[in-house]
Parts: C-alpha cells; sequence; structure tokens
C-alpha cells in the first residue's frame, strides 16, 4: 500500500534523515586503508546504540537473503555493488567502497547510500562514482508533483547511458515510511510519463547504482552481497527523497 504523509509527518522523519546521513559521513570518514570492514560496521552500530535508534538491517530477512542480515550497514567492495555483508576484509589502497545504510528513529525511517575511493583512486572509478551521483541528482529532479515514476526512472537511465553504462532493473528505489522497503518502486530505467503519479507527502528512496562493464549480478556465497557477473566494478548512490507542492526535499542530505 501507498502512504502520502501529512507535512507534520515530514517533519518527524527529518530526525532519522539526519541520523542516517550522520552515519554515512562517519563511516565514509573512517574507511581508510587498513581498516577493517567489520570496523565500519561497529561504528554504526554504536552509533544507533547511543542515539536510541533501531536498526533496519540486523533483522531483514527478505525472501533473497539466505538467512537475516545480521549487521547494520551494507559494506560492498569493488564487484560487490549492493547488499554487501560486512566481514572480515582489510581496505585495501584503491578499493572502491559503497555504504549502504537506513535506521528507524522514532518510528520513521530514512535509507541512503554513497560509494568513495579508498587511497589512491582510479579515474574510471571517479567516473563511475560520478555517473551514480549525477544520475540521482537528475532522478530527484524528476522527483515533482505531476511528474510519474517513469519520468525518474528516465531521468536517471539517460545519464547512465550518456556515459555508456548498462542498466540493471532487479534492483532500484522504493518508497520509505515506517517501514525500510514499500510500494512504489523505483526503477532505474523506464519510459517517461510512465507509472504512478507523484504526489505530495510519497516518500520514497531513489538509488542509482551502475557496473562498469555489465548490467548482470549474481550473489555470493554469503548468501546476501551481490556482485557483477564479469568483476568490473560497481558503485551506488542513494537518498530519501519527500515529493512535496514546493519540491523535492532530500531528508538525508549530507553536510558534505
Amino acid at each position: 500500500m501507498i502512504e502520502l504523509r501529512t507535512p507534520a509527518e515530514l517533519d518527524e522523519m527529518r530526525p532519522a534523515g539526519r541520523f542516517v546521513a550522520s552515519v554515512l559521513e562517519a563511516t565514509a570518514a573512517a574507511a581508510k586503508v587498513g581498516v577493517n570492514l567489520l570496523e565500519l560496521d561497529a561504528i554504526a552500530h554504536e552509533m544507533i546504540r547511543k542515539a536510541g535508534a533501531e536498526s533496519c538491517y540486523i533483522d531483514y530477512h527478505p525472501s533473497f537473503g539466505a538467512s537475516p542480515f545480521g549487521k547494520v550497514i551494507c559494506t560492498s567492495v569493488n564487484d560487490a555493488v549492493l547488499h554487501g555483508l560486512p566481514h572480515d576484509y582489510t581496505l585495501r589502497d584503491g578499493d572502491l567502497l559503497s555504504l549502504d545504510f537506513a535506521a528507524s528513529v522514532n518510528g520513521w525511517v530514512s535509507d541512503s547510500a554513497i560509494s568513495l575511493v579508498v587511497g589512491t583512486p582510479r579515474d574510471a572509478d571517479l567516473r563511475l562514482i560520478d555517473t551514480t551521483e549525477r544520475a540521482l541528482a537528475a532522478g530527484i529532479a524528476a522527483a515533482t508533483v505531476g511528474n510519474r515514476i517513469g519520468d525518474i526512472s528516465r531521468a536517471i537511465a539517460d545519464v547512465a547511458r550518456a556515459q555508456g553504462y548498462s542498466i540493471n532493473t532487479d534492483f532500484g528505489g522504493h518508497g520509505v515510511g515506517r517501514t525500510m522497503h514499500g510500494d512504489p518502486h523505483v526503477p532505474n530505467n523506464g519510459r517517461p510519463g510512465r507509472g504512478m503519479p507523484l504526489k505530495p507527502g510519497l516518500v520514497i528512496a531513489i538509488e542509482p547504482w551502475f557496473l562498469e562493464t555489465t548490467d548482470r549480478i549474481f550473489t555470493d556465497p554469503d548468501g546476501w552481497t551481490l556482485r557483477s557477473a564479469d568483476g568490473s566494478r560497481g558503485a551506488h548512490s542513494e537518498h530519501t527523497v519527500a515529493i512535496t507542492e514546493q519540491g523535492p526535499i532530500v531528508l538525508t542530505q549530507r553536510a558534505g
């Protein structure tokens, strides 16, 4: 069921957005050469505890997951692009890291993701990250009253295709509210003018993710981490966005 939030409810959602943004800022700043993925998860876990927030991931067990996730942040490295399960891996110079985090504060959820290069970057990685960020910005710009879901999807796809990236639509954006994942689905490719009309009070996560040379993925033996079929690298950007008469509001806007 798709729910539209009142202006008062949108105000109530802002603390969750700020908290999710702060955790991504902290974990991204801590992601250095020699840091273990489990250390990043521990940072996020401690911030959840101190804030009195609730993890959306630790007990998360959808049909595509092999078991409850068991951690509080997704850490996807290099050829991993989504749902990266934190494990005993120490970051190396040049790693491309995607961090995806969702949490509930006072019963409201926000969801956001960021990609970065640890240490010395490759030009191809910076281009990939930049494309996801520009696609996210384009999707947000299209998230206006009177447009439709397909307008967001096409805006994202146009940015990706201009850079030569193909697009997987198995996973994409989604509704956000009292739970992490809800309707409507927001694919990263679509036809303009099609799909659900965008109305004031709709809150969605918009999340473009692209792989360097493929649009095919497979699930790692850990039962969660999604990797590119050809070993090429991936990047992922995401914000939780509220649609209002005054334009889209990014609830998970980071300070940087």
